[in-house]
């Protein structure tokens, strides 16, 4: 992808390098970021640029819209097809696959009659003293060494810190870096689901791609258990799509129950899915509780085409190693609000970590590290403003260890919470570094007075000071936490800090603060 971007773009390419091509650009986007579908967008101009004609506009689908980005793709897929048909006509002998028939499975699940004599079943992991790193592909069984709740026993979130072993696993990381890790379901789901859909959850099988050029999930061993599938590779909690009812429909045999799957999956029933399936976060499996006759009868071929795979989830790692050698620490708040189904809704992930006890006995956690978004100078002088509120404080713990360990104490941390006698994470940690003069800490307490406040209020407070790190000593500014409306109210306040301690107008400080992030000395790393 990005040799093609960087060959697109050259300035040497004629401007009728494509004209005999035609094109069609779909993106798919979320309006919540600021460059919303920037790449689709880009992309449709420059080949236009290049001499290429547009079949139909740029399609961007949104991801905010309520209906997801099928409101966008839905009728653009339409009109694409009724443009290529017309262009490029079928052979009359080759007819159109009829809606309602699926395509064949991607796999074929070999049911053994025995366990096999040798082998056992398990992940693919890396073992301690590896060549080569963990990778996702080869994760490391990680010891949980401790799983401690820092949030008061009264505080509405349950959030912990979580310590895991990483001796001999190769693993090494910085400041910014995050860390993957592989979750599963609860017993009590897959006991569930395989109830539901009549499987047996000791049977083992093989696997079989139907297609030459297809490999096996690298997740899975070989012969695998039903119970292994469904602990660790099928996403039963998550929100089904549109097109695992269009899946189910096809494999229907009950009447009423593929009729109302067909509407679902229907471009009229996208308003009535939403309010069953979106609006609720109703997960895979209460959805197949739902269509009792549909779950029973579907073939287990077809698991892996209907339900998705686990995805890792992403944590900013909250610990150094030049301060926890050998250790690796996460800030992870535990996922859990009401809809109007009668059950909570709960994280995969962090509901799954939270119930890990290391005192009941060893735990082990499949993980790997990669680069994070943060990069911190390394120049020794240069100071650092770091805004974390909430667990977004995570990522500068580790940077503040890091820089500490090297002599770098010129560290000002702005951190918000509402209380501070409830989740104020790591208060005494940060007071010992103040006494030290290693940390400048700026806490905001959002519930402790009438008028709520937060971090933004405390950078406009001190804007001189924010200004002169800025200005006069290239400090460089970093931002993580919720991605709601916080780095949006952050960037207003460093823009009026501009204003009004740094005398710019509005359009130089709009500038100002697009160079700092060009030169990277303006950084985020925001989630949803």
């Amino acid at each position: 992808m990005k040799n093609f971007w960087r060959f697109i773009f050259r300035k040497k390419l004629p401007t009728t390098a494509l004209c005999q091509m035609e094109f069609a650009v779909l993106g798919l986007g979320d309006s919540s970021y600021t460059k919303f579908n920037f790449v689709a967008k880009k992309l449709h101009r420059r080949l236009l640029q290049l001499g290429g004609s547009a079949l139909l506009p740029v399609c961007l689908g949104d991801d905010q819209h309520e209906l997801g980005p099928d409101a966008a793709v839905d009728p653009w897929l339409r009109d694409l097809w009724d443009r290529v048909l017309g262009l490029l006509p079928p052979p009359l002998d080759l007819a159109e696959i009829p809606p309602g028939v699926p395509l064949p499975s991607k796999f074929t699940l070999l049911f053994l009659q025995e366990a096999p004599s040798t082998g056992s079943e398990g992940q693919r992991v890396a073992h301690p003293g590896s060549q080569e790193p963990p990778s996702e592909s080869k994760p490391f069984l990680a010891p949980m060494i401790s799983n401690q709740r820092v949030t008061g026993p009264s505080h509405f979130q349950d959030v912990r810190l979580i310590e895991f072993d990483i001796s001999g696993s190769g693993i090494s990381f910085a400041a910014g870096d995050v860390v993957m890790i592989q979750p599963s379901n609860s017993a009590a789901h897959v006991q569930q689901f395989c109830q539901v859909l009549g499987l047996d959850p000791d049977q083992l099988f093989t696997l079989q791609p139907r297609e030459p050029d297809v490999s096996c999930p690298t997740r899975l061993p070989q012969p695998c258990s039903m119970r292994h599938l469904v602990s660790h590779y099928l996403d039963i909690a998550s929100v089904p799509r549109r097109s695992f009812f269009e899946l189910l429909a096809c494999l229907s045999l009950h009447e009423l129950e593929r009729e109302k799957l067909l509407e679902f999956s229907s471009a009229q029933g996208q308003e009535e899915l939403f309010e069953y399936c979106n609006r609720p976060r109703r997960t895979i499996l209460e959805v197949l509780c739902d269509f009792p006759h549909t779950a029973a009868a579907i073939p287990p071929d077809y698991l892996l085409d209907l339900i998705p795979a686990i995805r890792p989830r992403a944590f900013s790692i909250a610990s150094s190693m030049l301060a926890h050698p050998s250790r690796l620490q996460i800030l992870v708040a535990v996922v859990q609000f009401q809809t109007r189904l009668k059950e909570p809704r709960r994280g995969l992930c962090s509901s799954w970590l939270a119930s890990l006890d290391p005192g009941q006995g060893p735990v082990r956690v499949p993980l790997w590290v990669r680069p994070g978004s943060l990069a911190f100078p390394e120049t020794p002088d240069t100071p650092v403003i770091m805004v974390g509120p909430g667990t977004g404080v995570a990522p500068f713990r580790a940077a503040i260890q890091e820089r500490v360990a090297q002599g770098q104490t010129r560290n000002f941390l702005f951190f918000g919470c509402r209380w501070r006698d409830q989740d104020f994470y790591w208060e005494a940690e940060w007071q010992e570094l103040e006494t030290r003069d290693c940390l400048t800490l700026v806490p905001a307490f959002s519930r402790e007075q009438e008028q709520k406040v937060y971090v933004q209020h405390r950078l406009r407070e001190l804007g001189s000071l924010v200004w002169e790190l800025l200005d006069r000593q290239g400090a460089y500014f970093y931002l993580a936490g919720n991605a709601k409306s916080m780095p949006v109210d952050v960037s207003e306040a460093l823009m009026s800090i501009f204003q009004e301690n740094g005398g710019l107008c509005s359009p130089d400080a709009a500038a100002y603060l697009a160079r700092l992030q060009r030169t990277q000395r303006f950084q985020t790393e925001t989630w949803a």
